[in-house]
């Protein structure tokens, strides 16, 4: 990228021309651009304004400034910022995404230093955005004036009118930004800036537009000039809209000394500019081409759209050459959101591909290289062995040309694909996979204690293969014959033709199927097997390394046990992995979420045989009915979870499934509801239980609050509450008592529901609902903090459709902001040190791990600001725990001593209030609530230990290696 023409000054490049790299969150596309930028001789300011600092990008380059400026995210803000420290008479600004071409920069630099009168040069533009295996091109410039050449301000500002190229990424004199930006505001208008940009650069000088490609664009950046709203309010006659215009053109007065009648005229300017904008026909990118460079490593092919628009200068040799010039460095070097999203799938299959293989009927490794290198041209790590490995075998000329492109990619990588791949989920996800796995000696040392064990539980894989896909069946068996575990059986349940004749005594099996006797075939089997344990899977779904063997030991010694559920990866629609960490044995997000947490349960033989089997009658939802036919026959005891993951499968949509819905009803039947079953989510379930009584709730309203707050909430629960059997108790306060029941007064015959109960002023919170509960007429306590606001009106019947489940003790709410972002979604034991709520500042369309955030189901505690329980119940627990408890905890002490007498606590997000959600406590109740329940802390039930316990929640934790040698119950494994 060497400087094609030589500049008329004699001084260097870098004391001439400043290029301004603009970054936020970036910084793949940082270490591009700087890379890029590298061999152009130019000063380079990095202007970063990333929550976190990249300064390790730019430490081994030289002439790079950088400066980290969190605080400033927009344009201005950091353009602002970088003018102070820019000392050369020109430079150019552009986002870490865009490329502007070198010899492009060096025509502008020339033309402005042969051009005195002029304030800005640049060319044409193209828009790219690159994928994992390709980069397409859009439409950005159209061919329109390019010479902006009057000697009037006015007449260039109407001519601009006439045809608005964006100016931002220009090459432009210092002096001339410097004092627009001196005037330009803080608090301008965003959308408004670039224009503003333009217009200065207008009014100051001639402006220059050559006839040449100069800059790539990113997709999913686009200039504010292409924004349609942009167009739409510049032509708005309101005020505001008026004033905005009337304040930039004053700006632009200020500096370039305008009239009021060439004010009012530049007005008319911005108007005509809106009217240009609005009628652009290119508002709606075309696409022009698109390049692919796959693993042929000569050079990318273009693939041409119909509709062409040749005035554009950019169909010649040299530009398609510097094009793929470009495309090495993006594919080399990804970034950007498309491209990263798309190349992870890829990364993957990479991965799997180069992964060691212990079955010998698995595809030969340098076919399976070979086919990985075809996937990406640019993992150098599938490059060197794809080389090393043909060398080998005599194909030496290839192997050359392999080496020669690796070097090629050393040459511009800051970072290979290996290393990216492992900052990326999937990539995450697999080597905490691989961390789980246990070494060669310890496999030996689990093998002879199972053996002295009578051999451990056997397994056996049942594996539907309704399509008839071998190749999917191939997956499988190698991932089997990949694991440690050796105590198991495959029965393949096909549809295609069977490959060998077999019986249920050799370890793989394969049973002929069709499509309407599948279940009764796998109903026969199961009852003529030998295993101990079943697990229904399909095709193409793969074991992992280690969930057998860790299986075989937990459940060695666990008659108890009749069904045991694990963790899953999943291959998302786009072929990346996500993990699927379940909670221990959850009642209401098993009914809430079948598909995520009903599939690949193990479960113990003769308890399937007895149960009946799996029922033909729910082929779409085979496990889900299972697992209800034994909640009913045997309650939820014996079911379990491990947490370790067993499969890695194919994920299911989120859609609702009719079996699913049939067998929800039946078991809701099953057990004398008649309930009704919707779905508000996809995929997710909701039930209404459908109860006759009534019963009267008591509202006890506590915390601090003045009288306005006071009042807000009394007026909300009033207004919002469509519930007709509720009484609201309010303590005396002597201070604002006396104007509070003068307000009631006024609020007409619903105030008559208020009742004040006579309590001792300031009172703790557990204190409080203490003595309102005594004074409390209602069959069921609701508490709710003064400084709360209901948002829907059927809050109370929704807590009621759980609360009067006779399983079911305590009932929570979900709390969010006045934005709708949640600020508690029920509490996690141990979390964030010793309790918290997970999805802190989750959007309001958010729905959160697993759908977790969207569905009902249990929680270990919930707190007082929305928490309904029987009064009965609530009394014989005692209540809350004012001893230990009167600084704070008392919600969650409370929550956990009902759930020791045996009730649930049910979380549901369908009840929202605005609250804070802020779990106050004192350090001596923080401390007194470890001490009392240290073991129920530790580990979270309703989460799961390879989850992260601080931060935002269920995110990935640290791989910690699972404990063969406690599991088999000595040292030194």
């Amino acid at each position: 990228m060497q400087r094609s023409t030589a500049n008329d000054s004699s001084a260097p490049l870098n004391e001439r021309f400043t290029l301004v790299l603009m970054a936020h969150e970036q910084p793949e596309a940082l270490r591009r651009a700087l890379r890029y930028y590298a061999a152009y001789p130019c000063a380079v300011l990095v202007l970063d304004s990333s929550a976190e600092p990249d300064a390790d990008s730019v430490a081994t380059l030289s002439g790079v400034r950088y400066v980290h400026r969190p605080d400033i995210g927009h344009f201005a803000g950091k353009l602002r910022q970088g003018l102070e420290l820019v000392a050369t008479p020109y430079l150019a600004m552009v986002d870490v995404d865009a490329f502007l071409l070198p010899e492009a920069l060096d025509q502008s630099l020339e033309f402005l230093a042969a051009h005195s009168d002029y304030s800005a040069c640049q060319g044409y533009a193209l828009t790219f955005e690159a994928h994992a295996a390709r980069v397409d091109y859009y439409r950005r410039d159209r061919k329109g004036v390019e010479d902006f050449a009057e000697s009037c301000a006015l007449e260039r500002l109407a001519t601009y009118a006439s045809h608005c190229p964006s100016l931002i990424n220009a090459v432009i004199r210092t002096e001339i930004v410097r004092r627009w930006y001196a005037v330009l505001p803080a608090d301008f208008d965003l959308a408004w800036q670039e224009l503003g940009h333009g217009c200065a650069l207008m009014a100051a000088a001639k402006v220059r537009i050559l006839p040449i490609p100069y800059a790539v664009h990113a997709l999913q950046i686009p200039s504010t000039l292409e924004a349609g709203q942009l167009a739409a309010v510049l032509s708005y006659r309101d005020a505001t809209t008026a004033a905005i215009r009337e304040r930039l053109v004053a700006m632009l007065g200020s500096i370039f000394e305008m009239d009021q009648d060439e004010s009012s005229q530049a007005v008319e300017s911005l108007v005509g500019i809106g009217d240009y904008l609005s009628q652009r026909a290119a508002f709606a990118r075309a696409k022009l081409f698109e390049s692919g460079w796959l693993s042929q490593l000569e050079g990318p092919v273009c693939r041409f759209e119909p509709t062409q628009f040749v005035e554009l200068p950019f169909y010649n040799q040299p530009f398609f050459e510097c094009l793929s010039r470009l495309e090495f460095l993006m594919h080399a070097m990804p970034a950007g959101r498309v491209q990263l999203q798309e190349l992870e799938a890829v990364l993957l299959k990479q991965k799997e591909l180069m992964r060691p293989q212990r079955n010998t009927g698995a595809e030969p490794l340098n076919e399976r290289l070979l086919k990985a290198f075809e996937l990406n041209a640019f993992n150098l790590d599938v490059v060197q062995q794809l080389a090393a490995i043909l060398e080998e075998g005599g194909a030496e000329a290839v192997s050359l040309k392999l080496k020669e492109w690796a070097q090629r990619l050393q040459d511009v990588m800051l970072q290979d694909h290996a290393s990216l791949f492992e900052t990326m989920r999937s990539g995450q996800l697999l080597r905490w996979l691989d961390g789980r796995e246990p070494s060669a000696d310890q496999v030996k040392e689990i093998t002879r204690y199972l053996a002295r064990h009578q051999g451990g539980p056997t397994f056996g894989l049942l594996l539907l293969d309704l399509e008839a896909d071998f190749t999917r069946l191939q997956t499988t068996f190698d991932s089997v014959i990949n694991g440690a575990c050796r105590a198991f059986k495959i029965i393949v349940f096909t549809t295609g033709d069977l490959p060998a004749e077999t019986t249920l005594q050799n370890t793989l099996h394969f049973v002929k199927v069709n499509e309407s006797n599948y279940v009764d075939r796998i109903n026969q089997v199961i009852s003529q097997s030998d295993c101990d344990w079943v697990v229904l899977a399909e095709a193409g779904d793969e074991l992992t390394p280690s969930g057998l063997l860790h299986a075989s030991l937990e459940l060695l010694d666990a008659p108890q046990c009749r069904a045991v559920a694990m963790d899953e990866f999943q291959r998302q629609p786009d072929e990346t992995l996500s993990d699927v960490f379940r909670p221990g044995f959850n009642l209401d997000l098993l009914l809430s979420v079948p598909a995520l947490m009903a599939r690949h349960w193990l479960v113990r033989r003769e308890v399937l045989v007895q149960a009946g089997g799996y029922s033909r009658d729910f082929k779409d939802a085979l496990e889900f009915e299972l697992l209800l036919r034994l909640i009913e026959q045997g309650g939820m005891g014996g079911l379990a979870h491990l947490d370790e993951p067993l499969l890695i499968c194919q994920a299911q949509s989120d859609s609702d499934n009719a079996d699913e819905r049939k067998a929800l009803l039946r078991h809701l039947a099953a057990r004398g509801y008649k309930a009704d079953v919707s779905s508000a989510v996809p995929g997710v379930y909701k039930i209404d239980y459908r109860f006759i009584e009534r019963p009267l709730v008591s509202i006890i309203l506590h915390g601090d609050g003045d009288l306005v707050t006071l009042q807000r909430c009394i007026i909300n629960v009033l207004q919002r509450t469509r519930y007709q059997r509720f009484e609201l108790l309010v303590a005396e306060h002597p201070v604002h008592g006396a104007a509070l029941k003068d307000w009631l007064r006024s609020q007409g015959h619903q105030a008559s529901r208020v009742r004040f109960i006579d309590v001792e002023p300031g009172l703790a919170t557990a204190v409080l609902i203490n003595q309102a509960s005594q004074q409390a007429k209602g069959e069921y306590l609701l508490t709710l903090a003064v400084d709360s606001e209901v948002v829907n009106v059927n809050w109370i019947e929704l807590l009621l459709n759980q609360a009067q489940r006779p399983e079911v003790g305590v009932v929570g709410a979900r709390l969010i902001d006045r934005q709708g972002h949640t600020t508690q979604a029920g509490l996690l034991l141990g979390f964030n040190g010793v309790v918290g709520s997970a999805f802190v500042g989750e959007a309001a369309d958010a729905r959160g791990y697993m759908n977790r955030l969207v569905a009902e189901q249990d929680c270990s505690a919930v707190s007082f600001a929305c928490l309904m329980v029987s009064t009965q119940l609530f009394q014989a627990a005692d209540g809350v725990d004012d001893t230990l408890f009167a600084e704070g905890l008392g919600d969650v002490d409370l929550c956990l001593r009902i759930a020791q007498a045996g009730y649930l606590t049910v979380w549901t997000p369908y009840v929202q209030v605005v609250n804070p959600g802020i779990l106050s406590s004192s350090d001596k109740a923080r401390q007194d609530l470890v001490g009392k329940w240290q073991d129920a802390l530790s580990h979270d039930p309703n989460y799961n230990a390879n989850l992260a316990t601080t931060g935002p929640g269920f995110t990935l934790g640290p791989m910690v290696p699972v404990p063969w040698s406690k599991l088999i119950g000595r040292a030194g494994v």
